[in-house]
């Protein structure tokens, strides 16, 4: 793990820019809110490709539709707060229902929003997204991952959500790394426990990797990028090679990334399963480093599943 952190919103924005010139059909839209979700880069560079729709996120998904079913690859930002929860209609109706390819690309998930509290921090996304019919669900760990996810969903023909943090996390990957839509990263291969772990979590879950091998314990890490569709063939061999699982994760404990492990080994491999996140309540306002440790999705809490 690298010393060098960045947030996966700023490359997000730069990834848009080098996809605007390779690809004249990638239309962006914001819902005034492009400072923040950094699409402002792509609006400097394509002023004639960028659209800010104002702050009517449903009218925005319903346009980002309209543009789908013209050609265009449009690319639609904003809080998953307002992605997820204000538009949830048009993505189900306008985008989902006919299959379009409108790239949902919603920024500040998770607590790790921090200070703007409760009311932003979206810890239902993942469970809204993940049960709409022909959406695909990431959510990445850090910049090399999220440049290569704003990549690789373009050329996918259905819907896209990919969620992105406020928060700037630790650079994990060599810009070689390879990586495929619906199969899990693996990183060790202890035989004591996996932890499961998505977007910032992850690093968290690579530092009690490193803390629980200096006492012995030898678990493997596993960076589920893509929500949907689940990498069964991952979580199936992690229960069967491993002692213990747990997941982590900046969302509420239902309906997330947990749930759709748990639904997994219920059906395929069932066992004891610890899920570490939200827990089936909204967040609270402070910083996110804070709020991180509130609910127990550090390293420090990851460790003492092993305790």
């Amino acid at each position: 793990m690298k010393e060098e952190k960045k947030a996966t919103r700023q490359s997000y924005g730069e990834a848009l820019v080098d996809l605007g010139k390779q690809n004249p059909n990638i239309v962006v839209l914001d819902a005034d809110l492009a400072s923040a979700t950094k699409t402002e880069l792509f609006a400097k560079a394509y002023p004639d490709r960028f659209f800010d729709m104002g702050i009517a996120e449903a009218d925005m998904m319903s346009t980002a539709a309209g543009m789908a079913t013209c050609g265009k690859i449009p690319y639609a930002s904003t809080f998953a707060m307002f992605a997820a929860g204000r538009a949830y209609d048009q993505i189900r109706n306008s985008i989902c229902y006919p299959e379009l390819p409108v790239k949902i690309c919603a920024t500040h998930a998770g607590i790790t929003v921090g200070e703007d509290g409760a009311t932003h921090q979206m810890i239902e996304d993942l469970s809204l997204m993940r049960t709409l019919p022909n959406m695909t669900v990431l959510s990445v760990s850090d910049d090399v991952q999220t440049k290569w996810a704003v990549k690789e969903i373009a050329n996918l023909q259905g819907p896209v959500y990919l969620r992105l943090s406020r928060l700037a996390t630790n650079v994990l990957y060599e810009e070689n790394q390879v990586f495929e839509i619906g199969k899990a990263v693996q990183w060790g291969n202890g035989t004591d426990g996996t932890i499961f772990s998505t977007g910032v979590t992850v690093a968290e879950s690579l530092k009690a990797q490193e803390q629980l091998e200096q006492k012995g314990i030898h678990v493997r890490v596993v960076d589920m990028h893509t929500i949907k569709p689940i990498d069964k063939d991952m979580i199936i061999k992690a229960a069967k090679e491993t002692k213990r699982l747990v997941s982590v994760e900046d969302h509420n404990v239902i309906g997330g990334l947990g749930s759709a492990i748990a639904e997994v080994l219920t059906e395929y491999e069932p066992k004891h399963f610890i899920r570490l996140g939200i827990p089936d309540t909204f967040g609270k306002s402070g910083k996110a480093v804070e709020l991180m440790k509130f609910f127990g999705i550090t390293a420090d809490n990851i460790m003492k599943q092993w305790s």
